[in-house]
Parts: C-alpha cells; sequence; structure tokens
C-alpha cells in the first residue's frame, strides 16, 4: 500500500539518497525498487531486548545524519526511533500520542475525504506535507523490479525441474479464516487452469496448502507445495514466473499484482474497494451477500459470502485476462 507513497517520494527527491526502514521479514520487498537506495532493518521483538535494539538502531541512524524521516508507519515507536536519531525533519500523521515528537505533525484525512483504497491514505501524507502536489488520475500499485524478479524466477523454476506455464496459488490469508476460499474450489479453479501448480504460503499454512495439493494430485495435476520454504524474495522470483495467481485478500494478492501478473482474488469478509489490487491484470470475484463485507476474522454463520463463489467463475476471470 506504501508503494505509490514511495514512488511519489522518489520523484520529488529525484537525486537524494531514499532508505527505507523495514521490518526484515517485508525487507525484500523494497530491494529492487528504483526509489530506495538503501534498506535498513528494524528490529523487532518484544521486551528489554528489543528496546535495547532500537536504542542502538537510533545511535546509528543519528550517525548517518539523515535530513529527513517520512513516518508512513503509525506507531509511537516509530516516531520515538527518529526523534531519538535527532533526525531534524519528522513528518507523520498526528496520531497514536505521538504529535509531540513529530516536527511536522500532519492531521489525520476525515473519513470520506479521500478516496477508499488504503494507498491513498500514504500519498495524502505528503500531499499535505507539500511533497505530492496531487493524487494520481489512476491508482496503480506496481514493483518496478518485475522483469528481473521473473527472469531470476524462470531459472529457479527450472533448477527445480519446473518448466512450462505455471499456476500459482495462495489459499491462505493472515487476517483470519473468514477470508479464506475454499480449499477444494482452488484445487478445481487451479485445476483446469493449467497442469503445473505451485502452492504459496507461509509456515503456519504449509498444512492448508497441502490440503490443496492432494486434491490436485487426484485431479492429475503436477503440484509443488512451496509454503514455509521460500523467502520473501524467492516468493516474488517465483509469483512473477507464474502465468497466473489465484488468491484470497492477502499479501500475495498486492504482490502478484504489483509485479503485473494475471491475479483473480476472491473477496467476501474484506472491503474490495479499501484493499483491492489495482491495474489491469488483476480481477475481484465476490458474490453480494447482506452481510458483506463483515471485516470479519471468523464466520460467526455459514461462510456464504465464500461459498456462493464457484470455481468456475474464478477460472472464467482468470482465463479472460490470460488471453
Amino acid at each position: 500500500m506504501s508503494l505509490p507513497a514511495l514512488r511519489a517520494l522518489r520523484e520529488h527527491y529525484p537525486n537524494a539518497h531514499i532508505a527505507v526502514l523495514a521490518l526484515p521479514w517485508v525487507a525484500d520487498l523494497y530491494g529492487r525498487e528504483p526509489f530506495c537506495d538503501e534498506v535498513i532493518p528494524y528490529p523487532s521483538g518484544r521486551g528489554r531486548k528489543d528496546w535495547r535494539a532500537k536504542l542502538h538502531l537510533a545511535s546509528a541512524l543519528k550517525a548517518t545524519r539523515f535530513d529527513a524521516a517520512i513516518l508512513l508507519q503509525n506507531a509511537f515507536e516509530a516516531a520515538l526511533v527518529a526523534w531519538l536519531a535527532r533526525i531534524p525533519v519528522r513528518i507523520g500523521y498526528n496520531r497514536d500520542g505521538r504529535g509531540l515528537l513529530l516536527t511536522h505533525a500532519i492531521p489525520v484525512p476525515a473519513k470520506g475525504s479521500i478516496p477508499r483504497h488504503e494507498s491513498y491514505y500514504y500519498l495524502e501524507l505528503l500531499r499535505r506535507a507539500g511533497l505530492q502536489p496531487a493524487w494520481p488520475d489512476e491508482m496503480v500499485i506496481r514493483l518496478d523490479g518485475a522483469a528481473s524478479a521473473r527472469e531470476t524466477g524462470l531459472a529457479a523454476l527450472a533448477k527445480l525441474g519446473i518448466r512450462g506455464p505455471v499456476v500459482g496459488v495462495s489459499p491462505g490469508a493472515a487476517y483470519g479464516n473468514a477470508k479464506r476460499w475454499l480449499p477444494e474450489r482452488f484445487a478445481e479453479a487451479a485445476a483446469k487452469l493449467g497442469k503445473t501448480v505451485l502452492l504459496f504460503g507461509s509456515g503456519s499454512e504449509r498444512d492448508l496448502c497441502e490440503t490443496v495439493a492432494n486434491d490436485l494430485r487426484g485431479r492429475g495435476v503436477e503440484v509443488h507445495n512451496m509454503a514455509g520454504r521460500t523467502t520473501l524474495r524467492e516468493f516474488i522470483e517465483m509469483v512473477a514466473a507464474c502465468r497466473v495467481m489465484l488468491t484470497n485478500d492477502s499479501g500475495a494478492m498486492h504482490i502478484s499484482s504489483a509485479l503485473g501478473v494475471p491475479t483473480v482474488t476472491v473477496f467476501g469478509a474484506t472491503d474490495h474497494i479499501g484493499t483491492g489490487p489495482t491495474g489491469p491484470l488483476a480481477r475481484i470475484v465476490r458474490e453480494p451477500v447482506e452481510c458483506s463485507p463483515c471485516l470479519l476474522r471468523e464466520c460467526p454463520i455459514d461462510h456464504r459470502c465464500m461459498k456462493a463463489v464457484t470455481a468456475d467463475r474464478v477460472v472464467e476471470e482468470a482465463l479472460h485476462i490470460i488471453q
């Protein structure tokens, strides 16, 4: 969601050294992007050891003498680290009790004052700070390193003996089960789209992916369960090499569509306007039911929003954008 804002920041400061301070598990997202000159790992943990790491980080940032910190993150500790680093300009939204730590405490947009897609929240911070003249005419979240990632991904798949068109499937979703389409329908749709399927997910989603894998094997499809076996960088590369991706509303959806891979996403419990994928090769499939979007982690009734979406409908959308 922050990629358009980071790209806009590069356009405003074409010759600046821009460093992205990021949690280690997401840092690989930025490494190939032209707006990023440096990725600095942000320590994550709990308790006294974590704060010692953050104090050490603040000291290192102070020694580097950055001119400005743009705090896209809302957390209090992000502003505290920038303040402890004595970065002279600290721009961020005035929320979570951190206003006194900022030199430019930007008012939080009122509900309905900006477009619903969450990427505008970050662009609006830049606009209100005078760093972005206007919103873009069309919102497209993209990863500019897609071509390089695809080339590397194809080579990685070849080493695994995987060749030809590959269908990618990510059947999980970190937010909760309410966001998950039925595993057997992922298998049915993927089997109709290709003869080779890659399954993606976190380590905790490996069993879910194996359920889909077993269904696909029963349908005579070659399947590789990559859940928990890739870094984020490797995931990006392999997804970039896929012919099409089938996902829930998840991080996999955002990465796939940002790579320009044809992406079909099943929505139900969450807001398809506020958090949906962007770009001409992204499609949303949903059935309007009276309780959707509920924004709940677990469905308290019968998961009707997801059960109403058929495999054939997903296949139809996928074939449309592939062709």
